[in-house]
């Protein structure tokens, strides 16, 4: 029934408001009664808190992955790419943690589950083969509104399968290039 009700709430979260979300209409649609979502979560916030716990960690899996090699560049576009096929593949999740769930931690201390952690990583690596000069935050945020930005519209359906590649493909270097210490 747990596992019903946060794929319920899940669903429910990416197609409307979290303000929206009623217990009564989540109850009704994962087929129990109120009582349940009280009695396994304690609260509408707890639920939407396992919603994201859950995202976070898919995504956090999925990234782990991504084998950290000797060129940190490459590391940051494999990630890039993880994130997108990620993105695509669990449109769900994804509009549950980018949808005002989430937050941006820049700190990478948000504990050892947090993918933001894993780009930083690679973004530290950069900048000590000093091919990336800057704030490894800001360099993470500028990275996450271009892929977030891209990500979302191809989601939405905005962009076709070949513009979203293109673009995808010449967004990353483009936005490493802005941070380089000399041409990427």
């Amino acid at each position: 029934m747990k596992d019903r009700l946060v794929q319920t709430a899940t669903e429910m979260l990416a197609t409307r408001p979290r303000e929206s979300l009623s217990i009564r209409a989540l109850a009704a649609a994962a087929g129990t009664a109120t009582a349940a979502v009280y009695t396994l979560f304690g609260s509408k916030d707890a639920l939407i808190g396992e919603v994201r716990t859950r995202a976070v960690s898919g995504l956090f899996a999925f990234l782990s992955v991504v084998p950290a090699s000797s060129d940190p560049l490459a590391d940051v576009s494999a990630l890039a790419e993880g994130y997108r096929r990620w993105a695509l593949g669990h449109p769900h999740l994804y509009a549950v943690l980018f949808g005002g769930l989430q937050s941006f931690d820049p700190s990478g201390t948000a504990g050892t589950g947090d993918p933001i952690g894993l780009l930083l990583d690679a973004i530290n690596r950069g900048r000590a083969a000093s091919v990336l000069a800057g704030d490894p935050a800001d360099i993470a945020l500028s990275l996450w509104v271009a892929l977030h930005g891209l990500v979302t519209l191809e989601l939405a359906g905005a962009l076709d399968s070949a513009t979203a590649d293109r673009t995808f493909a010449s967004a990353v270097p483009a936005t490493l290039r802005g941070w380089a210490c000399s041409e990427v």
